[in-house]
Formats: C-alpha cells, structure tokens, sequence
C-alpha cells in the first residue's frame, strides 16, 4: 500500500507542536517555581514540586532586597515605685551633650543615680560642642512628658533651687550604663558629704550589650533609656514632613527609602583613615556604600537618605549610582531651614538625622559609634529591624540577610532586655 506524502508532512508538523508545546509548558512551571523563592540560591525540591502542582497568581517582581517590619516590641519592664528608695534632700544636677545618641544614655546614668541616691533630679540643659552653646531641654524635647513618665520613679524638678550656686558644685564623673557598686564607692560618699552633685557621663567604650541580670536599676535604665524622651511638637513635625517627603520620592519602592549615617567631616577624621585594633573596617565612604548597596540589588531609583546636612562633592559618587540620594538640604521644608540648618549650633540637624534613621526602612551606618548603637535601639523597639551593617562584597551580587547587624541577628542589644 503507498503512502500519501502528505500525510507524513502533515504528522510529522502534528508531532512537532505537540512537542514545542510540551516544552513550554515544562518551562512554565520551572519559572513559576523560581519564582516561588526570590532570592534562594537552592530551591527545596519538595517545596518546587508544591509550586509546581499550584496555581496561584505570582507577583510580578519580588521585593528585593526591601523587607517588611517586625511586629512592635512592648516594654517589659517594670516600674518600680519611689517608697523603694530612702528619700534624701539633694539634687543631681547634668547636661544632655553631644547629640540625641548621646543624650539617652545620659538620662538612662543620670535617672539611675537619682534614684539610688533618693534625690531629686534636676530637667537637664542641653549643651553644644562649642563653649557657650546652651539651649533649654524644651527647645528639643516634650518637657512634660519627661516629668509625667518619671512619675514615682524619682523626684524632677524642672530648675534648682534659687540659693544652690551651680558653680561649686561637686562633679563626679560617670561611666556610660553605670552600676549600682560604682554608684556605692565612687558617687554616694560625694553626694552624701555634699548634698547635691553635677554628673558628667563619659563613654569609655560603646556598650550595648543585652544585660540578663533584671535587677531594679535595669528597669529604671530601660525606662529612662526608651520611655522619657520625645521631640517637642515643632521639631517633631520637622521629622514628620522630612519622612513624607521621603516617602513621596519612593512611589516606585512602594514609599520604602534607605537612610545612610555618612557625615563627611568624621570620614576624614584620623580615625576613619583605617581599621581599628581589631581588624575590622569602622568607616566607609560614599563609592563604597554605592558598591555595598548595588550588589545587594538595591536599584537606581532607590530613595536615599544621607546625614550629612548639605552636599558635598565627594557624595557624587553615590548619586551617580542611586540619583535619589538627598541631604536635608533638599528635603527640609522651606520655612525651617534656618533654625535647623543655619543655626550656630548643630543640635537641631543631630536630632533630626536620628530620628529620621530611626523610621526609614532601612538604615546603613556608614560610621560605627553611638550613632549606629542608640538608633539600631530605638528601631528593634518599633520592628524596625533592617539594619545594614556595611562591607566590601567581592562578588557582584549578595544577599541583604547576610549582612543584618549583629544586634538583630544574635539579638544581643541592650533593648532585646528592656523589650519583649
């Protein structure tokens, strides 16, 4: 019997489609598998063969290196009552210095010792770098609620009394996250002899470390640390305006923006020049926070936040790669550039820089310190806990999870025993 060519054509095209056809479906499935896991190196093949056998409607694109907030923490301490103390008829007396990261702990030591000692304690005075620089606690912080949350803990008056000469008093020095044995040999026998003291925090190391001992002064700590200081309703509305711009700009990343510690002046600093003691780079500059944040996958039009107040030709670097990169320069409303910017003091741009770090969704100390600490702090408590530690990455890509702060990974900050 003959054969039609035709036929054989015709079959042979039948079988071809069926074949292609086969192959994109085949094809299909693996995608949709893939993309089940953004990001994962070595897709589980239990879990592929689910995403394979599933129907479900996948995003468009994934979220990058962009991760969402953890659920707020609540304050797990507890607030112990002021008839626990021997109440005594002095004062202490002290400045908040340096900056809002320096200004928690100093509450946090000042509240502690006060309340050991039975005495009460004075609102403090904030004072710049420079001599003479000095401004009312209430220029920057809500007064009331520093007293109302002080409320039998310890006594707050907001001055001294008129007759107390402030200019002889006895000063005593304290170690940041003083102890109650410190308090006992170095500050009560000054305090006991003179009635009322003026504390100086100093700093010998940045000490963050989660503490397990729940004793009573670590309550009061906590409390001072996390739940005593908020922005006066001015500078308060300053941050707020500054994040919704910031928000605004972000439309393309859902409103999700970086905030990046890079002030140029403490780059150039000595102690930038290298790495510390102990190995490890304490610093980086603007190109190398470009490199660090591109191989993470952060793209183009990402929204960055830097520190430092105006711009600088050595930021270029950084624009050049991510555009939207801004100081508070260009992002301050108007009509408050010249209390904050062109003031003679720079304490109202500290405040602001802090805070507005401490809500972005994502931070990146470029510079290691207090800064970095006292604000990874405040974020743990609210769930904020992408925290970008930076480094050099070899290779062209990495993943954001590699390089979350040890604070968050090891859970070994301070406010992980303040909060729960």
């Amino acid at each position: 019997m003959g054969v039609d060519l035709r036929q054989v054509v015709a079959g042979i095209l039948t079988l071809t489609m069926f074949v292609m056809l086969g192959q994109m479906i085949k094809r299909d499935h693996f995608d949709s598998a893939q993309e089940t896991f953004p990001g994962d190196r070595h897709v589980n093949l239990e879990n592929a063969k689910i995403a394979k056998q599933s129907l479900v409607t996948l995003p468009e694109k994934s979220e990058g290196p962009w991760k969402g907030d953890d659920e707020e923490l609540k304050a797990c301490w507890s607030k112990p009552a002021l008839d626990d103390v021997e109440q005594t008829n002095g004062f202490v007396i002290f400045s908040l210095t340096n900056g809002p990261e320096y200004h928690v702990s100093q509450i946090a030591d000042a509240v502690v010792v006060a309340r050991y000692l039975g005495a009460t304690l004075v609102v403090p005075d904030i004072r710049g770098s420079n001599p003479g620089d000095q401004r009312s606690f209430e220029e920057i912080y809500d007064v009331k609620k520093f007293v109302k949350s002080l409320e039998g803990v310890v006594r707050v008056t907001k001055d001294p009394p008129a007759k107390l000469s402030t200019r002889n008093l006895a000063v005593v020095k304290v170690p940041n996250r003083v102890t109650e044995d410190y308090i006992v040999e170095h500050i009560e026998p000054i305090y006991r002899n003179k009635g009322t003291i003026r504390l100086a925090t100093y700093f010998p190391s940045v000490n963050m470390k989660k503490t397990d001992k729940g004793s009573s002064s670590d309550s009061v700590a906590c409390l001072a640390m996390f739940g005593t200081l908020e922005l006066q309703p001015e500078i308060q509305d300053v941050v707020d305006s500054m994040v919704d711009r910031l928000r605004t700009l972000s439309r393309k990343s859902d409103g999700q923006f970086v905030a990046v510690d890079l002030r140029v002046e403490l780059l150039e600093h000595k102690g930038c020049q290298g790495d510390d003691e102990s190995g490890t780079k304490t610093c980086y500059s603007a190109e190398e926070i470009a490199s660090f944040l591109k191989k993470l996958g952060f793209d183009k039009d990402t929204t960055i936040y830097l520190t430092e107040s105006k711009w600088d030709s050595s930021l270029d670097s950084l624009k050049d790669v991510f555009p939207k990169t801004y100081t508070k320069d260009g992002i301050i409303p108007a009509d408050k550039k010249k209390k904050i910017l062109d003031s003679e003091t720079s304490e109202f741009e500290k405040v602001v820089d802090f805070y507005v770090c401490s809500q972005s969704n994502v931070f990146v100390p470029a510079i290691s310190g207090l800064f970095y600490s006292n604000v990874a702090g405040k974020r743990i408590a609210s769930g904020k806990t992408q925290i970008l530690v930076p480094a050099y990455i070899p290779d062209s890509s990495a993943s954001a999870v590699d390089f979350i702060t040890h604070y968050i990974s090891k859970k070994n900050h301070l406010a992980y025993s303040c909060f729960c």
